[in-house]
Parts: structure tokens; sequence; C-alpha cells
């Protein structure tokens, strides 16, 4: 079946988000920790290895498992309604796009041989944020960005497959129309279990050891291959394109990347 939808997580995948976002998530989550009387705290480190690809929802309801304390809902809708006006406060000042993704998306939009969208486990409005202070927002019409947060009739996060199952619906696309594009294992988790093809992408990686270590993972995970820059992504869907086979790719280390 001929690839004609294009979807993108967001988070370290079109955006250098992380980082921005974990600092903020960091801290209010040391407060709420220090207020249930919970000694353990978090560096922005720990979260991006832990929990990366989660929404700080997520997070905070994991941790509550984990630790042994709890929140009211009220209380996660406050704190998310905290951390989501820090986080959007700093990625207006901090955030870039992923080296490379801007020519790419312009050259794909440009065709107009495929349907560009976003799914994302973050808000709606941490996601048009991110895309409007990058310059990538022009790339995807207003009812093409999905968020596992807001987009559906209860609020989740990946590794689920709502939100694609969401975006599926609302695109009016069968899975094996789609090609998207994750940086984690969640993202992937919830890829693979909406069934669509799944480009793995760690060029937000920090050193070369980390990016080989996780495109390993996300092969296992389920991916069809692993893009290690933008500049290679057209390549990549050509040969999704020209290929029928579920066989997972290779993790091949690109030259001179350090």
């Amino acid at each position: 079946m001929k690839i004609k939808y294009l979807l993108f997580d967001c988070d370290n995948t079109l955006v250098q988000s992380e980082d921005v976002a974990s600092e903020i998530c960091c801290e209010l989550i040391n407060e709420v920790l220090e207020k249930r009387d919970v000694a353990i705290r978090f560096s922005p480190e720990d979260l991006i290895s832990e929990f990366v690809g989660l929404n700080f929802r997520r997070i905070l309801v994991t941790l509550q498992q984990q630790l042994g304390f709890e929140l009211s809902e009220g209380e996660l809708k406050a704190y998310n309604a905290i951390q989501e006006d820090r986080v959007v406060a700093n990625i207006e000042a901090k955030i870039q796009p992923c080296p490379g993704v801007t020519e790419t998306l312009a050259g794909l939009h440009q065709s107009d041989d495929f349907i560009l969208a976003v799914a994302s486990s973050s808000s709606l409005r941490r996601i048009r944020t991110c895309l409007r202070v990058t310059g990538l927002i022009k790339y995807f019409d207003g009812d093409k960005i999905f968020s596992a947060s807001d987009s559906l009739s209860a609020p989740s996060s990946k590794p689920d497959p709502g939100v694609y199952l969401h975006a599926l619906e609302k695109l009016g696309a069968q899975a094996g129309e789609c090609l998207t594009v994750e940086d984690s294992m969640s993202g992937v988790g919830a890829a693979v279990g909406a069934k669509l093809k799944c480009l793995g992408y760690v060029g937000s990686t920090h050193t070369l050891g980390q990016r080989t270590e996780m495109a390993r993972q996300l092969l296992d995970a389920g991916c069809i291959d692993i893009m290690w820059h933008w500049g290679s992504y057209s390549e990549h869907l050509s040969t999704v394109q020209s290929q029928d086979s579920d066989e997972p790719g290779r993790v091949k280390q690109p030259q001179g990347t350090n």
C-alpha cells in the first residue's frame, strides 16, 4: 500500500524540547515529592532516562504507584496546568528545531504527495508552541495536530496507541498508508500498537554510544529502520515505499558522527 500520510512525534523528534521541558518538570516533581514527604529527588537526566516519551500527567501517575503517595484528580489537573505554563515559557525562550528537519519538512510539504501530521503525548498548547516558535507549524494544517493529552475523550499517553488510532480516524487513513517517526520506546510502542510502520530517530540522543544503544532498542521495539539525521529521511521514505516487508532494519552507524 502506497505511503500517503507522514506522521511525526514532536518532542525530540521535530524539536529539541526534552532538555528544555525536563528542567521544569524536574523542579515541579521534586516540589510534589517534598510536599508528600517522599525522600527521593530527581535530576533532569533521571527524568529523561526513566520517563522519556511520557507526558507529565503520566509521570506523576507512575510515580504515585512507584513511591506510594496519592494525588487527587484535582491536584493532578492543577500540577499539570502549572507544569504546562512553566514549560511553555521555557520553550518560548529556548526551543530549537532538530537539525535538518526544517529543510526536510519544507520539501515534503512542497511536493503535495503527502499529508503531514503530528501525533504527540504532549498538550496541544505545548505542541503548537513548539511548532510555532521553531517555524514548523506552517507545514501542518491546524486539524492535523493530535495530542494524547487533549485530542482524546480521556487523557492518555504513549505507549497507549490511542493518539495514533485517533489520528487515523480523523485523517481517514489506513495504517498501511502511514509512516511515522518516533524517538522513544513509548512512542514506538504506540506506533506498533496502532500497526503503523515506524522509523526510529536517534539524532537527539546525546552521545554516539547512547545513539547506538537507543537505535538497537528501537529496532527491538518494532521500528523498521533507524534515522540518524533528518537529511536521510527522504532516502528512508523511498526505501519504505519500494519495499513490502515487515522485517526490521539494521543499525547503520553514520560516518563522521560523534
